[in-house]
């Protein structure tokens, strides 16, 4: 079992910069790959980024290329997501999730967070 809280959520201007947490606990966590999902009202959840046990390999949506990046603290057990450039558009509640193989399916993931919203305003 893997327990996910994500933490740095918060207001923010369109330009401005947010760098939201996950930590984990449970499970071996550099064992699994983990990604960030996001949720805007009356949307799907949708792949945002996600990482390997090590983060040599990462992917993005196309929608954030360029101005999010995924990283991983191993000995923290902590997956961040830097997103710069912040857009109204990438308004949204944010969502960490773990999973033994790695892909930007949602039902690859085994294990999700909680959420926490992020909001960008014009």
């Amino acid at each position: 079992q893997v327990q996910l809280v994500e933490s740095g959520g918060g207001l923010v201007q369109a330009g401005g910069s947010l760098m939201l947490s996950c930590a984990a606990s449970g499970r071996t966590f550099s064992s699994l790959a983990m990604g960030w999902f996001r949720q805007a009202p009356g949307k799907e959840r949708e792949f945002v980024a996600a990482s390997n046990w090590d983060a040599y390999i990462t992917r993005y949506a196309d929608s954030v290329k360029g101005r999010f990046t995924i990283s991983r603290d191993n000995v923290k057990n902590t997956v961040y997501l830097q997103m710069n450039n912040l857009k109204p558009e990438d308004t949204a509640v944010y969502y960490c999730a773990a999973s033994r193989s790695y892909g930007r399916s949602l039902a690859a993931y085994d294990y999700w967070g909680q959420g926490t919203q992020v909001t960008v305003s014009s």
